[in-house]
């Protein structure tokens, strides 16, 4: 098929390929272009999924669902973003923030009735769990622990506020709550959080909310 007249002008060559650029390229079936996609979105769908689940490998098992369903079925870009490379990549990454917390709320429906069954074919034999400790030295380990102990709605804001970058707009768009509600759960998150953390920081004086 000639394809000579079709698409948008040739992408600027001294800079990454757009997302749109990409999404356009895995529709002509370049799988290099779809490997780039994951490269590029995988980091930030993991810590999306990972603090709605506290699982790390059920959240790769829902980001991988997630971009099966990109390769699939994937979103049509609006015309008033094409050609803007963060234009592109707003609109991706929110499509995308939305189809993992659905998917996230699927699997966290999935895994109750797992639990329920397993529960009652036990006699309601109590589920164990619980967080393995780690060593308080390592901060990063510190820190994703702290966020686990903070309620669903804190940890979900915060990853994508301080881990994803979004916007409170985006934010809540993505979760579906007001703009109001979004910066109230990153100030009781970062307070909470801040709280957790304050072994690692001695003499540290509590955070101001003013600046958030």
């Amino acid at each position: 098929m000639n394809r000579a007249n079709a698409g948008p002008p040739a992408e600027d060559q001294t800079r990454p390929p757009s997302d749109g650029a990409l999404l356009r390229a895995w529709a002509g079936g370049d799988t290099q272009a779809f490997a780039a996609l994951v490269s590029n979105h995988q980091g930030v769908l993991l810590h999306h999924a990972t603090s709605l689940l506290g699982d790390r490998a059920r959240a790769e098992d829902v980001v991988q669902e997630v971009f099966i369903k990109l390769a699939s079925k994937p979103p049509v870009l609006p015309d008033d973003v094409l050609g803007d490379p963060d234009l592109e990549r707003a609109q991706l990454r929110g499509w995308l923030h939305r189809v993992t917390r659905n998917a996230c709320m699927d699997d966290v429906r999935t895994e109750k009735r797992r639990r329920r069954r397993e529960e009652e074919a036990a006699g309601n034999e109590a589920v164990g769990g619980g967080f393995d400790g780690v060593e308080e030295a390592d901060t990063r380990a510190a820190v994703e622990r702290g966020l686990e102990r903070l309620p669903k709605d804190q940890r979900e804001v915060l990853v994508l506020r301080l881990i994803g970058e979004r916007s409170y707009r985006e934010i809540a768009d993505i979760t579906g709550k007001k703009v109001g509600t979004v910066g109230w759960l990153i100030s009781e998150g970062l307070d909470a959080l801040g709280r957790e953390l304050a072994h690692l920081l001695p003499g540290a004086a509590p955070r101001s909310r003013a600046g958030i």
